[in-house]
C-alpha cells in the first residue's frame, strides 16, 4: 500500500530543478519585452527597469506558490 502512495507522488527533486529555469524564462522574457518597448518608444532604460522588476516579482510569487505545493504533498 505504501509503493502505491509512493508511486503516484510527483518527484520532488524535479519540482525543486525547475525552479531555476523557469525563473530564468520568466526574468527573460520580462527583460526581453521591455527592451523590445524600449526600442518601440526610444526610452532607454525605463520600460527594461519596468519589466525586469515585475517580472522578478512574478518569478519569485511563482517559486513560493510551487513551493507551497510541494510542502502540502510532503505532509500528506
Amino acid at each position: 500500500m505504501d509503493q502505491n502512495k509512493k508511486k503516484k507522488q510527483p518527484n520532488k527533486w524535479l519540482a525543486l530543478i525547475n525552479i531555476p529555469i523557469q525563473m530564468g524564462i520568466i526574468i527573460f522574457a520580462g527583460v526581453f519585452f521591455g527592451n523590445y518597448l524600449d526600442a518601440k518608444f526610444n526610452l532607454s532604460p525605463l520600460f527594461i527597469i519596468l519589466f525586469s522588476l515585475i517580472s522578478i516579482f512574478i518569478s519569485l510569487y511563482s517559486i513560493f506558490r510551487n513551493l507551497k505545493k510541494i510542502q502540502a504533498t510532503d505532509n500528506d
